[in-house]
Parts: structure tokens; C-alpha cells; sequence
């Protein structure tokens, strides 16, 4: 398995190459998930690259979050540079900038970050089919499910080894960008995760911190099962923990064999909240996998220092080379390198003469020619052929040894030849409608009623899970177009479950399904339904909308981290969607807090999970909490967008404005319906505009 260090900037990435990395993981500029890091600017960045190449360590630049149109420009020249420099792959998670980087830069490896939500074979399936040459899974897989993928996987797999775990999937996490505009989908993240809360007004802990994960037990079954590329976390953390992990692990790695008492020791003083977990791995989420790290938590000095006493030095990693040298009467002396790879450079130096006093021996050539000290090479074999009797200067044989290394040194630097191309144009504008129809999201059968029905509603999603509590036969065929909507996580070993949920959801008069993940588009258009973007999909930009619809889908609701004027600048015919009422989802989580909490083993949406619950933060704001598709838990946002009152919402170009009904009263449903066709009414208390003045960072 090739392991893949982080590198928040040029120490860490020092620090990572020095320690055993195979390839490293750097951000360049602003556009990638740890915009808290120091990262590179272009210039160290092009230096980083070649520093790596010449110790044959692999660079992935990570371009990893999503983009406005006003961005895209400057991300397009990232990808050109990327190109130009050799990077080995850049890691991408906006579906925009991967239809942007296939067209510029056709020849530049793409990987699908793990903020693309990809879990299921159907999704790195559906990755593969997009042009990436590598997909990152969701940390919160089991083997069996990260062993199902990689053993049917078209791409290589990468898979998360060691450091944070989010409690939200990655990629689906809204409520940094809610609380305070810092948004994880744009490398922003507050991590509001780590702070106290409680449960059902239980007692106050910390049920969104996790522990941070740590598979160093388990690098067999992780090599046996196919895994191509094992990542290290830790941008955001100092060069000599990224030293630390990354000589544990390469150690590991090359030794093929389990870590001792101390080398888990040297990992867990290195950074830990409270020790480490293996559950999502083991397939075993609970309460145990929780912990914190206090403010004040001792620094392990001396481990720092000895980590840093050996990079700093940049002599532990060198590349093996053969030398072969020749010296003959009357013909220009001269020194082939050969590195691993056999890359070949020969360099050729003065004509030996006669030798007067002493001349020269193989032995003597040998000694000089292996003093490869002050490069990166050492000398694994020197071949010498001499012929007797001759002489040359010392300085001749170093300096033939110094160009010979120093042309080997250009040739493992040396960019690959890579086409470009102009960027397609943006899409055209499209006639805005003069004002958008309504669409609802409903959460459960009792919200659908007549009085709804009445006023019309050219759209109803209707969530998959619940689609038994809801009778559609008195409604079909008075103009509402009936969309179940797919939960935005389904592994594998639950596909089965999700089918038989959509045949039930066609049955009942479902005509299009609202598609949240890659991995549900085949299915869905396999089982005849039309297909709709949902806001799992992130839709950011006008070449994400584009790319939608080359893919046959026939609207996409827009992220909800997008300003109002965002979205009327959007371009494309694709018809758009935007949320302009109810509790935003904040997170989708594997952990369960109900069940975490209480040891609830109810698997029945309807039945204990249905009742209420809240989580509740440290000034006392409450955010209910709704189970999911697979015993999953999302926490909705505790204030109620609400947007009636306002009219820039019917001035963005929207086809579909959503209103987005979880915990409302089948009467609160009509009422606020009626607020929207309306264009005012009784706001709510507590409501909130969420992002759509305010957008993000």
C-alpha cells in the first residue's frame, strides 16, 4: 500500500517525506478543506514538488471544496499549474471543477475527495465512470463494506488510517456554516463538534467528539483486502506529529507486522482525545468511540524533539543508485547513474592520461565515487571499469560524480509532457421564470392532507423510509408530482433494503426521485424514475448545474450555504431548486445519539426513534434530532428559515422553492404553505434567514 502523509506546509512536508511517506497531500492557495493551514503558494508549491519527485515520493495538490463561479477562474489555474508542475493527482470534491478539470487538463489524475460522500461501490462506480482515477471512502465504512468495494472497484481505494473522525459523513456537514458561517464544505470548519452538549436534557458531555481513529492493528487486512492507498490525517497539526504517525506506520508498512506497546504509545502521545478508536472499522458505533482533549494537554517534548532532530537533518530519505564508470587510454572518462526505476544519465569527463607516479586503481575510484554526501543518492553499487597505468585529477572524478548525479537528479524532477486545453465556455443564461413554483419535503405520512393538497403544490418528496405512512391514491393525477426522496447515506449491505423501498415508492405513484449521492443514480434510473438533484449533492456553480444535466437529471436543488445573489447568477438551463423554508439538516451521523444516549436497539423509524428528541447546546439552544434511513441520526438546525416575507427568493431565477416540513403539525404544513403563495404571514418565533444573505466563507 502506498501511505499518504499530510503536509500543511513545507516543514510538515519535509517532515512527512523524511519519515517514510510514499506521497503527500498539500494545499495550494485557498481552495481546499484545511484553509486554517499555512499551505503553499505557487512558487513553494512547485519547489515542494520537485523536492518530493527527486526522493520519489508522489504529490496530490487538494483542490477540496466547493466553488462559486467567481472562483472557478482561479481554480482553473491551480489545475494548469498542477498540470505543469507533474503533480501525481489533485483531489477534488466540487462536481463543477471536475467537469472544469476534464476538459483543461485531460491528462491530470483526478481523486474523488472524501467530502464526495462516496460509500458504496455504485458510487466509486459512478466516480470511475466521471474520470477519477482514485476515490477516498467515507471513514465511517466497516471492513466488510470498505472489503465489498475494494475487491469489485474499477479505481484504486484510498481509506482514512489515522487521525479526527467528523461526526457528521464528511462532505454532508452543515452546521459550522450555520452557527457561524465557517463552512466545512469550504475548508472553514469551526468544528462546533467538539463542544459540550446534551441529549434529551441529560447530562452535559461531548456526543459529537469522537475520538480520533487509529487502524495501525489492522494494515493486513487492509493490504489483503485490496486498498491501494492508506491516508494519514493532519494538516492542521504540527510537523512533528505528521513525523511521528508517518514513521509508525511506514515502519509498519515495510515490516509487514503488528505495532508494539510502544509504537501505539509514540502514536497516542503524539495526539489523542482520550485514547483511540477502531469502531467504525470493526463495525461496532456507540458511546465508546467519544472523547476530548483538554486545552492543556501536555506537549510529549521530548518525542517532538527527537522526530524533529531527524528530519530536520533531510539525510533519512535517499535514493539507492548504480554507478558504472569508465576510464580508458584515449577515449573521454565516464559515469552512468541509474536510479530504481532505471533512469539512466551518463555523464562524460576528461580523457585519462598516463600516469607518471601513482595511477589510478579500482579502488580508489570506488572510494571517490561513492561520497555522495550533500545529495539525495547513495551509492548502492559502483562498477568501475579501468584499464592500467592511467591518471586523473581528483577533481575530474568528483566532478564527473557531481554532473552524472546532478543530470539523474533533473531527469526524477522533470515534469511529464501533459496536453492543455481552453476551457469550454460557460453555460448561456437561461430565461428566468417569472416566479418559482412550490415544492415540499415531507417526513411523514400524517403531513399529507387535503387541506395541503387544496393549495396545489406542483412538487411533493416524500422520504423514502416513511414512503409506507403515506397514501397517495386520493392525490394522483391532480397535478402534483409525487418524488421520493433517497436517503443521502446507504452502504452496500443496505442496498437490498433501499430497492425494495423504491419499488414501494413507483408503486405508490412516485414518478422522479431526488437523488442526494452518485451511488443512487443508477439505481434510480434503472428503476424508471426522473432523476432529481437533492441538496446532499452540494450544487454550487453553473458547471456543477451543467454537469447535472448532461447526466440526464432534470432539476438540482442547490446547496443552502449559497447566497440569494449566488443563485440568480447562476447560469444553465438546468431547472434549480433552493430551500427557502424549514429546519436546515446540520448533520447525518452513523452514531446514533438516541441510541448512544438511552441504548435504544430499536431499528423501527416509527417506533422509539420516532418520539422527540433534541440535542441541546451550551446557551441553551435546542436542535431536534431525527432518525434516518440505517438507524442514522440527522440534527436538524434549531431555528425555522423562513422566507415568506421576503421577496428575493422569487427573483433568483428558481424553478422550485422548497419548503422542507420535519417536526411541523399537518396544520403548520397548510399554514405555512399559505404564507409562501401568500407572500407573508405570521413568522415564526425564532426563525432564522439562514444563509441566504449572509452566505459563507
Amino acid at each position: 500500500m502506498e501511505l499518504l502523509a499530510p503536509a500543511g506546509h513545507w516543514e510538515a512536508m519535509v517532515a512527512a517525506v523524511q519519515s517514510g511517506a510514499d506521497s503527500v497531500y498539500m494545499g495550494c492557495g485557498g481552495f481546499n478543506a484545511r484553509r486554517g493551514a499555512k499551505n503553499f503558494t505557487p512558487q513553494e508549491f512547485a519547489a515542494a514538488v520537485s523536492y518530493c519527485h527527486l526522493r520519489g515520493v508522489k504529490v496530490y495538490m487538494t483542490l477540496n471544496t466547493l466553488l462559486t463561479d467567481r472562483e472557478l477562474p482561479q481554480a482553473e489555474e491551480y489545475l494548469r499549474q498542477a498540470s505543469r508542475w507533474g503533480v501525481d493527482g489533485v483531489i477534488v470534491q466540487d462536481w463543477g471543477l471536475l467537469a472544469l478539470a476534464r476538459a483543461v487538463t485531460p491528462e491530470l489524475p483526478l481523486h474523488g475527495s472524501t467530502q464526495m460522500t462516496v460509500h458504496s461501490l455504485e458510487g466509486v462506480e459512478a466516480a470511475a465512470e466521471m474520470g477519477m482515477r482514485c476515490v477516498v471512502l467515507s471513514r465511517e465504512l466497516s471492513r466488510e463494506d470498505a472489503a465489498f468495494i475494494c475487491r469489485r472497484s474499477p479505481i484504486p481505494i484510498e481509506v482514512f488510517a489515522h487521525g479526527a473522525l467528523c461526526m457528521c459523513y464528511s462532505g454532508q456537514c452543515a452546521m459550522s456554516a450555520l452557527i457561524g458561517q465557517r463552512s466545512g464544505n469550504r475548508g472553514t470548519c469551526a468544528q462546533p463538534c467538539r463542544l459540550p452538549y446534551q441529549v434529551d436534557g441529560g447530562k452535559t458531555g461531548h456526543p459529537l467528539s469522537l475520538k480520533d481513529a487509529c487502524l495501525a492493528s489492522h494494515l493486513g487486512e487492509l493490504e489483503e483486502m485490496g486498498v491501494s492507498i492508506l491516508k494519514l490525517e493532519g494538516r492542521m497539526k504540527r510537523p512533528e506529529y505528521v513525523a511521528v504517525i508517518t514513521e509508525v506506520y511506514a515502519r509498519l508498512l515495510r515490516e509487514k507486522r503488528q505495532p508494539t506497546a510502544e509504537e501505539l504509545s509514540r502514536l497516542e502521545q503524539a495526539f489523542s482525545r482520550q485514547g483511540f478508536t477502531q469502531d467504525y472499522w470493526l463495525g461496532r458505533p456507540g458511546p465508546h468511540m467519544f472523547g476530548t482533549r483538554g486545552e492543556n494537554a501536555p506537549e510529549p517534548t521530548e518525542l517532538f524533539r527527537e522526530a524533529r532532530s531527524l528530519y530536520e537533518k533531510e539525510t533519512a530519505r535517499t535514493v539507492p543508485v548504480k554507478l558504472t564508470a569508465a576510464f580508458r587510454a584515449g577515449a573521454p572518462s565516464s559515469l552512468t547513474a541509474e536510479d530504481p526505476q532505471g533512469r539512466t544519465f551518463t555523464a562524460a569527463g576528461p580523457v585519462p592520461e598516463a600516469a607518471r607516479t601513482r595511477p589510478l586503481t579500482e579502488e580508489d575510484l570506488r572510494q571517490r565515487l561513492s561520497k555522495t554526501g550533500g545529495t539525495v543518492f547513495s551509492a548502492e553499487t559502483v562498477a568501475v571499469s579501468l584499464e592500467e597505468g592511467l591518471s586523473l585529477p581528483a577533481s575530474a572524478v568528483n566532478g564527473l560524480r557531481r554532473e552524472a548525479l546532478e543530470g539523474l537528479a533533473a531527469l526524477r524532477s522533470a515534469p511529464p509532457e501533459r496536453h492543455e486545453a481552453p476551457a469550454p465556455p460557460m453555460p448561456e443564461k437561461a430565461p428566468a421564470p417569472e416566479a418559482p413554483r412550490f415544492s415540499l419535503s415531507l417526513y411523514r405520512g400524517e403531513q399529507l392532507t387535503e387541506e395541503l393538497m387544496a393549495l396545489s403544490p406542483a412538487l411533493i418528496y416524500l422520504l423514502a423510509e416513511g414512503i409506507e405512512t403515506f397514501d397517495l391514491a386520493p392525490y394522483l393525477g391532480r397535478g402534483t408530482e409525487f418524488a421520493v426522496a433517497l436517503p443521502r447515506i446507504c452502504t452496500d449491505h443496505q442496498r437490498d433494503a433501499l430497492v425494495d423501498l423504491l419499488k414501494k415508492s413507483r408503486d405508490a405513484g412516485c414518478t422522479s426521485a431526488a437523488v442526494g449521492n452518485i451511488g443512487q443514480v443508477a439505481m434510480a434510473r434503472e428503476m424508471g424514475f426522473s432523476l432529481r438533484g437533492d441538496y446532499g449533492l452540494n450544487v454550487f456553480n453553473s458547471r456543477s448545474l451543467a454537469m447535472l444535466e448532461e447526466m440526464g437529471f432534470v432539476s438540482a436543488c442547490l446547496s443552502f450555504e449559497l447566497r440569494h445573489q449566488q443563485i440568480r447568477d447562476l447560469r444553465g438551463a438546468l431547472p434549480r431548486e433552493a430551500l427557502v423554508y424549514g429546519r436546515l439538516p446540520l448533520m447525518v451521523t452513523e452514531n446514533c445519539l438516541v441510541r448512544n444516549a438511552f441504548g435504544c436497539k430499536s431499528r423501527d423509524l416509527h417506533g422509539p426513534c420516532r418520539q422527540s428528541h433534541r440535542l441541546t447546546d451550551r446557551r441553551g439552544e435546542d436542535f431536534p434530532v431525527l432518525p434516518v434511513f440505517g438507524c442514522r441520526s440527522e440534527i436538524q438546525n434549531g431555528a425555522v428559515l423562513y422566507l415568506a416575507d421576503k421577496p428575493e427568493y422569487r427573483r433568483c431565477g428558481l424553478t422550485y422553492a422548497r419548503l422542507r416540513f420535519t417536526t411541523e403539525s399537518p396544520a403548520e404544513c397548510v399554514r405555512v404553505l399559505e404564507d409562501y403563495l401568500t407572500g407573508g404571514g405570521q413568522a415564526p418565533q425564532g426563525l432564522t434567514r439562514g444563509l441566504f444573505y449572509r452566505g459563507v466563507e
